[in-house]
């Protein structure tokens, strides 16, 4: 490699790989330093070298290295190898940056423009280029397309501040801090009084998002349901029935509900005493940002939000979409947006709705938050280059016609309202109807809208009585949080950011704090109590939205180049320090509530669900000490129950907490690979087509 060229440091190789198509004037170079990759080529007679990490190839961690010292307050940024042997490929993109940086006479920032991207470029540039952190250019971008790259590469110039990076490198600091003291406590703690052991792990985020599932799970526990009659009457007019409810919607007594049902049945029909219809205009939906993205595919498809981050970046990364972490809904008019439609009009599926809304005037509907480095999640309007799996096909559809229906029409509905009277008891009933789609036109079969039919009545119209009924029902409590709900929480509450918080829920559902119980939401299991207890009793800080909220504003600051760094730092250590002692001074009661909390979790793992055969045992998984085969079998056994089914020999278990709809054996999920899939324990289940190898013959018990 000779010298005189730039150097372009990237975040990922994808992107490194779509810098080098876009930009070069000469064929692309594949060329091989210190065992990684690096691109060279020329434009307008310059060379250029670009050279990709793989996310962080530097972390924060003490010099002690060693989980058994705390407190610790002193940290360091290390090369990711020396800190975890899986990261032994840093070794080598570190060596090839150092390398590449010795006959490089311009230095071009090209990672993803963000807090983590800013912080991997910056130490990059300062610990493998040797201090070229403040030299080196910015190239801001917001898709990989060919025409934003060579824009961001012409207007690439030298940040006035460091901002971003120092407040990421200081996040990553305060991070380190908070979680490994309190984590090291803990552990500490529970081995103390000999339990079982377990990674136990709180964080700054972590231990206020763990305390908002807790603090509902209670009030769940708490709910006492409350009876109450409702009354239900069916009408019809012209051949057409229709449903409505007694005016008084919640009746405490029956006894309340029996006199409006007799005092209607002597009455064969109604009338109507008033009837409303008017029209009302929706308004189009916002642009994504990165929390409307993870909720609105929670909602349509069931996407986890890590999951949904997951698909986004890959379809980023094909210069599909724009970059997908960001906090704005907006979409300025310098992301071209005759360009996109121009593009969607060449893609059959859309191109009817991209040439209507072309014709109009291209204003979309904005939402108020904004995000200084990127606009709204939006489409580039560039076909896909493969073919997209059905995961990303869905999300590339959804991010599509979300952008499209931000240029529509408000929608037009029509509401109707009748009252009808029964004697001296009043029945109200509501309906709604299309008029004018407007955006619902584009977006609609993700709207979640739905018409509630109400045949046309005018004041006086008589209706004929069909039944009138009366139902027990009971107060609703309240629900729990879904990933969608928890993500949204915290969002209001500014906790995390948009890049970590679907993985600060992701950490302390795999710690065991919280299991997924599908629809029902996220449940806070006994090991989650017993560290939030634990927390809230001698380290309050821990589940404070206060202080968390306080810390991120001040990052907040230093991002912007102002705040101050030092100042923040000596406030998170004076705020620990006094946790700490406190944690160190009640070690036996915390190591004892510790370990009896990890020895449930343990033992939980392996519990299916009830027993449906003797239905007073668990069923459980089970290792044959013959065969060291494992299967289910009942904690009855070998007394009271032989009930036993075979299970996968290969693939981690996992358990639902759910019963088959057909048979009521519990429903666990085997991972193996990329995407786990259900499975009723039950080998003779009624829902079952065929019958797979490992059910065809049971293991029993031995």
């Amino acid at each position: 490699m000779g010298e005189g060229y730039t150097l372009v440091v990237c975040e990922k190789p994808d992107v490194a790989r779509r810098i080098s198509e876009s930009l070069a004037e000469t064929p692309v170079e594949r060329l091989r330093v210190e065992g990684t990759e690096v691109l060279r080529f020329k434009r307008g007679g310059e060379e250029f070298v670009v050279g990709a990490a793989l996310g962080h190839i530097y972390g924060v961690s003490d010099p002690f290295h060693d989980r058994g010292v705390y407190p610790v307050f002193d940290v360091e940024w290390y090369p990711s190898n020396v800190l975890k042997e899986r990261l032994s490929f840093a070794k080598g993109t570190i060596e090839s940056f150092r390398r590449l940086s010795l006959g490089a006479v311009r230095f071009i920032n090209a990672c993803d423009y963000d807090v983590e991207g800013e912080t991997i470029g910056f130490n990059i540039l300062r610990y493998a280029c040797g201090g070229k952190e403040k030299e080196a250019l910015r190239a801001k971008f917001s898709t990989l397309t060919k025409e934003d790259l060579l824009q961001a590469f012409q207007n690439a110039r030298s940040p006035p501040s460091n901002g971003l990076a120092v407040a990421g490198r200081t996040r990553h600091a305060i991070d380190f801090i908070w979680g490994v003291n309190l984590s090291r406590a803990l552990v500490e703690a529970e081995q103390r009084v000999g339990g079982a052991y377990k990674t136990l792990s709180i964080g700054r985020v972590q231990g206020p998002t763990l305390s908002y599932v807790i603090d509902r799970e209670v009030a769940i526990q708490k709910f006492v349901p409350k009876p109450f009659w409702a009354v239900r009457g069916v009408f019809r007019v012209g051949g057409i029935e229709f449903e409505a409810m007694y005016a008084i919607e919640r009746i405490p007594r029956k006894a309340e509900a029996e006199r409006v049902k007799e005092g209607c049945r002597s009455h064969r029909g109604g009338v109507v005493a008033n009837a409303s219809w008017g029209l009302f205009e929706e308004t189009p939906p916002t642009p994504f940002n990165t929390g409307d993205l993870q909720r609105e595919a929670y909602r349509v498809f069931g996407y986890a939000p890590t999951r949904t981050l997951q698909i986004a970046e890959r379809l980023y990364l094909d210069a599909l979409v724009s970059y997908p972490r960001t906090s704005s809904q907006k979409l300025p008019p310098s992301i071209g947006y005759a360009k996109i439609f121009e593009g969607l009009g060449r893609m059959g599926q859309y191109s009817r709705e991209a040439d209507e809304l072309r014709r109009g005037a291209l204003r979309p509907k904005e939402g108020s938050k904004y995000d200084t480095a990127h606009p709204a999640v939006y489409p580039t309007g560039e076909r896909p280059k493969r073919a997209l799996s059905s995961w990303e096909a869905k999300l590339h559809d959804l991010v599509i016609r979300r952008f499209m229906a931000t240029f529509a029409p408000n929608a037009v509905r029509g509401r109707a309202s009748v009252t009808i009277r029964v004697g001296e008891y009043e029945f109200r009933a509501n309906g709604t109807r299309m008029v004018k789609e407007g955006w619902l036109r584009y977006y609609g079969k993700y709207s979640g809208r739905e018409e509630k039919f109400l045949p046309v009545l005018k004041k006086g119209d008589e209706v004929e009585v069909v039944s009138i009924e009366s139902t027990e029902e009971l107060t609703t409590r309240p629900p729990r949080y879904n990933q969608s709900s928890l993500l949204e929480r915290m969002e209001r509450e500014n906790l995390g950011t948009k890049a970590t918080r679907a993985e600060i829920i992701s950490t302390i559902v795999s710690r065991g704090y919280v299991v997924v119980l599908g629809e029902q939401g996220l449940m806070a299991t006994d090991l989650g109590f017993a560290v939030m207890e634990t927390m809230k009793a001698f380290s309050p800080a821990v589940a404070s939205t206060k202080l968390t909220r306080e810390i991120e504003e001040k990052l907040g600051e230093i991002e912007g180049g102002g705040g101050d760094v030092r100042v923040l730092l000596r406030q998170t250590i004076r705020v620990l320090s006094d946790n700490l002692v406190s944690i160190a001074s009640n070690e036996e009661s915390i190591g004892l509530q510790m370990s009896e909390a990890v020895s449930s979790a343990i033992a939980a793992r392996y519990i299916l669900g009830p027993c449906p055969v003797c239905k007073t045992g668990k069923l459980k998984v089970v290792r044959s000490r013959k065969t060291r085969k494992r299967f289910v079998g009942c904690t009855n056994y070998p007394s009271e129950c032989n009930a036993s089914a075979p299970l996968p020999q290969r693939g981690a278990i996992k358990t639902t907490t759910r019963a088959c709809e057909k048979c009521d054996w519990p429903i666990v999920y085997v991972k193996l690979g990329r995407f786990p899939w259900k499975l009723c324990v039950n080998p003779r289940c009624p829902g079952k087509v065929g019958r797979k190898e490992h059910e065809v013959q049971a293991v029993q018990p031995s």
